[in-house]
């Protein structure tokens, strides 16, 4: 049943004008490009390639390295230079392959095919090879998720137009400059996902897009467009099930446990270029933006480019910006330098004048006034829980469903103490992780 929208969430400044007039530009990258070997849900790649060794656009550098994990490829030719530990744009440092970029862009061969003249197994097969993942940000395998094991009984294929992210237009690009490969990759989705039908979900401050979607597909009884209401998080996997479908899903649950897959419209995009065109994840829409970005937009950037080449190509900084985030302001990653480079799963780059949150007055005392409660779009109760986790208390965070905490942010935004609640959430769920693999550790030993 169709809802357009779900309990909860709340209305943050969207920002999403300061780009999205803007056509996207083609960036060539800088001399040197950085290929983390996990830059997707699941174990790192291994390298198929060492220093000294020749590679061209295209060719694969890195395998995947079990059922959940994805091959990676060069996006330039040129010569590897190290396989090193380099910056990540989430933080931190992670294995990384180090290509000198030669300007040629010299690339493999390339294997166009017709949808009509492959099987399902050799469509998952281009799509595992082509290295595709959920370009939306979680990165999960493509060719897993369209692979679950009852996929026969997956009745929806829910595909996430919403971008709810403030800033962030790199979804909508794709939508209005590339319907027929947005659309394409729904069609090969629902090949390899036979009894499905797909509904569209795209909120209702992108009505150019609805347009176009709904034109393009009059004709096609198996994909409907859902106009969905604005709202923060409504591009949430839950939430967007719940507002296309009528079907409340668990944090914990796979969707596909309840016939439903969800996918991003970047990520079909890729599919497509993977499965007809024969062409790798070597590149993506991506969004520079920000009240201190000096000519905010969208960029066609090859993956491996270095966020300061990116940010250079959209005219720098008014002035030193008080933070730089990977990502949306709601659930993105404060930045501490731009030597990281940009992955499959990195969709924006945003400077700001103002740290907001740091600059407001200390957090006050909590009033319980209930107002994280309503946000909460998984009704968990946040001012409880988050006395428990001030606390220390892992016990009584998990009885309060603290581990269903999806990050969204909607508690913090609109907590009238300021208190950090979603931060401390994330802090406690990541305590409780590492001491579980600990113990999973320690029993296999």
């Amino acid at each position: 049943m169709y809802r357009s929208t779900f309990k909860g969430g709340c209305h943050p400044f969207e920002g999403k004008e300061m780009s999205s007039t803007k056509p996207v530009v083609n960036l060539e990258p800088g001399p040197e490009l950085v290929f983390p070997l996990s830059q997707h849900a699941g174990a790192p790649a291994t390298p198929v390639v060492k220093p000294g060794d020749e590679v061209l656009a295209g060719q694969l550098i890195a395998e995947a390295n079990g059922a959940i994990s994805a091959n990676i490829h060069s996006s330039v030719s040129g010569k590897v230079k190290a396989i090193q530990k380099r910056p990540l744009p989430t933080g931190g440092v992670g294995m990384s392959i180090v290509i000198t970029n030669d300007n040629e862009y010299r690339e493999v061969e390339y294997k166009p095919a017709s949808l009509e003249e492959l099987s399902r197994d050799q469509i998952l097969e281009r799509i595992r090879a082509a290295g595709v993942v959920g370009m939306g940000g979680a990165g999960f395998p493509t060719d897993s998720k369209f692979n679950p094991s009852n996929y026969e009984k997956i009745e929806y294929l829910v595909v996430n137009g919403a971008e709810c992210e403030p800033y962030l237009t790199s979804d909508y690009k794709n939508m209005t400059d590339s319907p027929e490969k947005v659309i394409g990759g729904i069609k090969i989705a629902l090949k390899v996902l036979p009894n499905a039908r797909a509904i569209i979900g795209i909120e209702d401050n992108k009505p150019d897009a609805i347009s176009i979607f709904r034109d393009k597909c009059s004709g096609e009884p198996k994909i409907e467009v859902a106009k969905l209401k604005t709202k923060y998080p409504q591009g949430s996997d839950r939430m967007l099930v719940y507002a296309t479908t009528g079907k409340k899903i668990s944090p914990k649950e796979r969707s596909n446990k309840f016939g439903v897959v969800v996918v991003n419209v970047s990520t079909l995009a890729a599919v497509y270029d993977a499965v007809i065109e024969g062409k790798p994840c070597i590149e993506r829409i991506f969004t520079v933006s920000g009240d201190d970005i000096a000519n905010p937009g969208n960029f066609r950037v090859r993956i491996g480019t270095l966020y300061s080449e990116v940010l250079k190509a959209a005219g720098g900084t008014i002035q030193d910006p008080e933070k730089y985030i990977n990502g949306g302001t709601m659930m993105g990653f404060a930045m501490y330098d731009l030597t990281s480079s940009v992955t499959k799963t990195a969709s924006s780059l945003l400077a700001l004048k103002k740290d907001e949150v740091s600059a407001n007055e200390p957090p006050t005392p909590c009033i319980n006034c209930g107002k994280c409660g309503f946000a909460c779009p998984i009704y968990l109760m946040p001012n409880k829980m988050y006395k428990l986790a001030n606390n220390g208390d892992k016990e009584g965070f998990l009885k309060m469903y603290g581990d269903y905490c999806i990050a969204c942010g909607c508690c913090s935004y609109v907590c009238p103490a300021k208190i950090p609640l979603k931060q401390s959430f994330k802090t406690m769920n990541s305590i409780i992780k590492a001491e579980k693999k600990k113990r999973r550790a320690e029993v296999k030993k």
